[in-house]
């Protein structure tokens, strides 16, 4: 079956993505920088961001397959590297760096990134876009959470 070896590869990709993600945020949400900012009042509990990106990566996996199957072109593949360098980079930038605004820019970047891939190529996947609207949404809502803690600290 053709789709098993890029739904591989985009899952290992996508979890890699976490795990560097993760690797660069320092203390995270456990670290007091971030537990003394001022959060949104709509802010998710912790484990919410663990179950949401595990969802959203194993979903944005199966679309990126039938995508790269469907159109394995360099604009599609560099859409994705775009989006995977966003998706790092917040992490460090926000909690690391505690560069609130700059990571604002960052995360508004990859919104506009998966909107585009939701958008672009909705008449090749058909239905099947609907597993890219998970990232879409969760973006949205993430990039409120950013939002607000930019203008409220």
């Amino acid at each position: 079956m053709k789709f098993v070896k890029p739904f591989l590869l985009f899952l290992t990709i996508n979890f890699s993505a976490l795990g560097i993600g993760s690797l660069l945020m320092a203390k995270g949400p456990r670290g007091s920088w971030y537990l003394q900012l001022e959060k949104a009042p709509w802010t998710p509990e912790g484990w919410v961001f663990g179950a949401a990106w595990t969802t959203i990566m194993i979903c944005f996996s199966i679309y990126m397959a039938l995508l790269y199957l469907k159109r394995p072109t360099n604009k599609v593949m560099s859409l994705f590297i775009i989006q995977f360098i966003l998706n790092i980079s917040w992490n460090f930038l926000f909690f690391n760096q505690k560069l609130i605004d700059v990571a604002l820019i960052s995360i508004v970047g990859l919104t506009i990134i998966v909107a585009a891939f939701l958008i672009t190529y909705f008449k090749d996947l058909k239905w099947k876009s609907l597993l890219i609207t998970p990232y879409v949404v969760w973006l949205c809502i993430a990039t409120s959470l950013n939002l607000y803690i930019s203008l409220y600290n």
